[in-house]
């Protein structure tokens, strides 16, 4: 029986692959459990497992005191010397507690136990090697699919490949073997669970590790890497050595390296760019494959800048549904605000078309010196309209202009602001006459446009019919002519049915005669 207890306790240890002490010690509490289910009593009960016997042994300890107040826990010095001669106050007795009697009950419960503290064991072994590698690249075998999410075998415990982590590439079936990085372990009522994905960025810089061996001995680098699982990703390298090409590395030879990553993940598109900390020089790198021809920072603080590329360029920097664009922002860390070059060119003559139309309204001012009018230029007055939102105390702020002359400008801008508005209010009324005109062109020319395709269809049709009409009536001819040929083969082939039949009588009488006479002669 002991052998029996101590193999099984070594199986379970192999199979669960858990410290044996730990199965020890649950069984320990089992019998503890099930002895005091059994007793009923306040003794202080503790269990051991004896390694010489192989039995879990029960106890009953009391404390040796001078005067005892609780026989079940304590016992008197004179009575504990008579058990053991050198007992001191302080110290603990233990007297067995016989275990063969505990029943199938209490053996029920200790089973419980045993299964109960097995099972966190398991578990807690699963969370401590799983939780240390976070971000690494296991394979597992798909085993079953709940509500959407992936149940993946991963050989010693089971983990989850929810929905959201899944690519929108790829499909799964059971028994399918993946490669899945593991993104977070969680401790939840029912034991760890172990979250795994298929579009973390670490599950394509850990293809990579493996793929490139510079990579892997770290002679090039991954900076960064941002994805859009099943579509595209992007992954900015850089080398620790002048004489390594680190994008070259990547790709390898004639694209190998990266072709058998682009097969992993089921025809991903895979952009390899060079690294750099100018973020100008960066983002045009991270643009590729469009071609950036310059690019400025607008605010540095909020990290925004604006790229300029060629008009012909832009649909590839932008990339399909903005793509291209959208991961060379994250990869860059920057806002990124691309425009063409046209576009670029209407913003700037856009811009120069106010600052004019700004100086035209100044210098219209009646009554208001050069000097002045410069001075409101300079202090970056913004028109008419900014004039008369400024209250006289702004107007007189500004450097060499005082009240009288201040109420002066006010004055000559509000005469000046009408003058404005009757000629904006007339240029807006002929853009609307143009647009109307152009609106009204365009209806009748598309009014034309469909008389003309309406009177073309018609003559088609007509001459459809015509052309079937003179077939038609050729078939007729042809029909015809046929008809009296062969009439006239007929009385060829029999010219006596054609005479009448009295002149075919009197032509045999005369033969008849003709022959009679010479009959009668002789």
């Amino acid at each position: 029986m002991a052998n029996q207890l101590r193999q099984q306790i070594e199986q379970i240890s192999r199979e669960k692959n858990i410290n044996p002490e730990v199965i020890i010690a649950a069984i320990e509490d089992a019998i503890l459990t099930a002895s005091k289910k059994y007793y009923k009593s306040n003794e202080d009960l503790r269990s051991r497992f004896n390694k010489e016997t192989g039995l879990i042994e029960v106890f009953a300890v009391r404390q040796v005191v001078e005067e005892v107040e609780d026989e079940t826990v304590q016992i008197g010095l004179d009575e504990a010397r008579k058990l053991i001669p050198e007992a001191e106050v302080g110290a603990e007795i233990e007297f067995p507690k016989p275990t063969d009697i505990l029943g199938r009950i209490a053996a029920q419960t200790a089973k419980q136990v045993i299964f109960q503290k097995v099972r966190e064991a398991e578990r807690d072994n699963v969370y401590s090697e799983y939780s240390g590698r976070v971000g690494e690249v296991i394979n597992g075998i798909i085993k079953r699919q709940e509500m959407g999410d992936f149940v993946v075998d991963l050989g010693r415990a089971e983990a989850i490949l929810p929905r959201k982590e899944q690519s929108r590439a790829e499909t799964y079936q059971t028994g399918d073997r993946v490669r899945v990085a593991i993104v977070k372990v969680l401790k939840s009522a029912k034991g760890p669970q172990v979250v795994l994905s298929r579009t973390d960025p670490a599950l394509l810089m850990k293809l990579f590790e493996m793929e490139v061996p510079e990579i892997y001995d770290g002679t090039v680098q991954i900076k960064g890497c941002v994805r859009e699982a099943g579509e595209r990703a992007k992954v900015a390298v850089i080398s620790r050595e002048k004489d390594v090409d680190p994008v070259g590395a990547c790709v390898g030879m004639k694209g190998t390296r990266v072709q058998s990553i682009i097969r992993e993940l089921r025809g991903e598109k895979i952009d390899i760019v060079e690294w750099s900390d100018d973020a100008n020089t960066f983002v045009v790198n991270a643009l590729s494959p469009a071609k950036v021809s310059r690019v400025s920072i607008v605010d540095e603080e909020q990290r925004i800048m604006e790229v300029v590329v060629e008009d012909k360029q832009l649909s590839l920097a932008i990339g399909k549904k903005g793509q291209n664009v959208r991961l060379a922002a994250k990869i860059v860390g920057w806002r990124i605000d691309i425009k063409s070059e046209e576009e670029k060119r209407q913003e700037v003559e856009a811009e120069m078309a106010r600052m004019q139309r700004i100086v035209e309204e100044l210098r219209s001012l009646e009554g208001v010196g050069d000097k002045t009018i410069q001075k409101l230029i300079d202090a970056g007055v913004g028109g008419l309209a900014h004039i008369l939102e400024m209250t006289d105390e702004d107007i007189c702020s500004i450097e060499g202009i005082g009240p009288k002359t201040a109420e002066k400008i006010r004055e000559a801008a509000v005469a000046s602001k009408v003058e404005w508005d009757r000629r904006d209010a007339e240029e807006q009324a002929r853009l609307e006459a143009e647009r109307l005109a152009a609106e009204q062109a365009a209806a009748e020319e598309a009014q034309r446009f469909a008389e003309e395709q309406a009177a073309a269809e018609a003559e088609a049709a007509a001459a459809e019919a015509a052309a079937e009409a003179a077939g038609a009536e050729e078939t007729e001819t042809e029909a015809a002519g046929e008809e009296p040929a062969g009439a006239a083969g007929d009385d060829a082939a029999s010219p006596v049915s054609s005479a009448p039949p009295e002149a075919e009588t009197a032509a045999v009488g005369e033969r008849a005669g003709e022959g009679g006479e010479p009959d009668g002669e002789r």
